[in-house]
């Protein structure tokens, strides 16, 4: 009997990705404030004033609350880090996700429950009995064999490894999205050539890019056959998803709250069709093909499975961008919706609409 516990975890960077997540059957969302999470760049956060409604909202929906704090804390920040915590705690925001064992003390003094990020890199059993006494969940290292995990979840239930709450540690795994080349995301290329830090949530992602070899001596530039060599396709693990669920995970994370809306909701959608399927004996090579399809119409740089089925070395992107199957091109603007004629008013600011166009609003 499988266990249909599984949670669907959805990135959340802004108000219309939320309800994104909502409708497309998220079981919880993650969402950083201000500067102190993984997308501080990022327009894709939050103010820390907003995290009383999206407690209210997910609650009504039944849907957890995450709170991303995981980058790297200084001295200078520690009072807003208790701030925020704080803040989060009266809330109803349901744990943070944490990288600092500052940030995680200071939630456990109050009663806030923590998730150990993949900055941590927990790699083995050893490791989760250590971060076990400040989270009651742990993301894996994303390098990981699929049997790696499977192994460690068997052992935290052989060994009744459990967490502050008294519960049996669940494992957490990335499913879907885009990967660092940097183990666990630790990379520092931006800061080193940029002077913007991975690990403050500041990267600049010129990994992404293509480059050329030069010969210091004689001068000759070599393009490399696979231009993007440090940038990696997007992961999909829709096609072995049931080998997931035998795995023992507890939770799937879906990596985007720097994308968009659509993208949030298609790809939420998938995977928790896919997970129904698994559980009710669907799940087969014709709806997992559907799904791969859907996958394609929103933003990726092409797919692939990862390190879980066992591979040494990545696969890399072949152009830069999405490699979504549609582009999107920004028409107008709404100006008003009349709910009983149901016509919209829309302000044609760039281009021109023909009958049979697809639009997205």
């Amino acid at each position: 009997m499988l266990d249909r516990g599984m949670e669907i975890m959805s990135p959340a960077g802004s108000y219309e990705s939320l309800s994104a997540a909502i409708q497309g059957g998220a079981d919880s969302v993650y969402f950083g404030v201000g500067k102190l999470n993984m997308r501080s760049r990022s327009s894709s956060n939050f103010d820390i004033d907003d995290l009383q409604k999206i407690s209210r909202i997910c609650k009504e929906k039944n849907i957890k609350t995450y709170l991303t704090l995981n980058t790297v804390i200084y001295d200078n920040e520690l009072d807003e880090i208790k701030r925020i915590i704080k803040i989060a705690k009266s809330s109803g925001i349901n744990a943070i996700i944490a990288s600092d064992t500052a940030v995680m003390k200071h939630a456990s003094e109050i009663g806030l429950p923590v998730h150990i990020s993949t900055q941590c890199n927990v790699t083995n059993i050893e490791a989760v009995k250590f971060w076990s006494q400040f989270g009651d969940v742990i993301v894996m290292a994303r390098e990981l064999s699929l049997k790696q995990v499977s192994d460690i979840v068997k052992a935290i239930e052989k060994e009744n490894i459990t967490g502050p709450s008294g519960e049996l540690i669940k494992v957490e795994i990335f499913a879907h999205g885009a990967l660092c080349m940097a183990i666990s995301g630790k990379c520092y290329l931006s800061l080193d050539n940029m002077n913007y830090s991975a690990n403050r949530g500041e990267c600049l992602q010129i990994c992404r890019r293509s480059y050329i070899v030069t010969d210091k001596e004689e001068g000759f530039e070599l393009e490399i056959d696979n231009q993007y060599i440090m940038s990696p396709k997007d992961l999909c693990t829709i096609e072995f998803l049931d080998k997931i669920v035998k795995s023992g995970v507890s939770v799937l994370k879906i990596e985007g709250r720097g994308r968009s809306a659509d993208y949030v909701k298609t790809v939420t959608q998938c995977y928790k069709e896919a997970l129904k399927a698994v559980y009710e004996g669907d799940y087969n090579d014709d709806n997992i093909k559907k799904w791969k399809e859907n996958l394609k119409n929103v933003f990726n740089r092409g797919f692939w499975d990862g390190y879980y089925l066992g591979r040494k070395l990545g696969e890399w992107a072949d152009k830069y961008g999405s490699q979504a199957k549609y582009k999107k091109v920004y028409v107008g603007k709404v100006l008003n919706f009349f709910s009983k004629l149901n016509v919209a008013e829309i302000k044609m600011e760039t281009k021109e609409l023909s009958v049979k166009d697809l639009v997205m609003i």
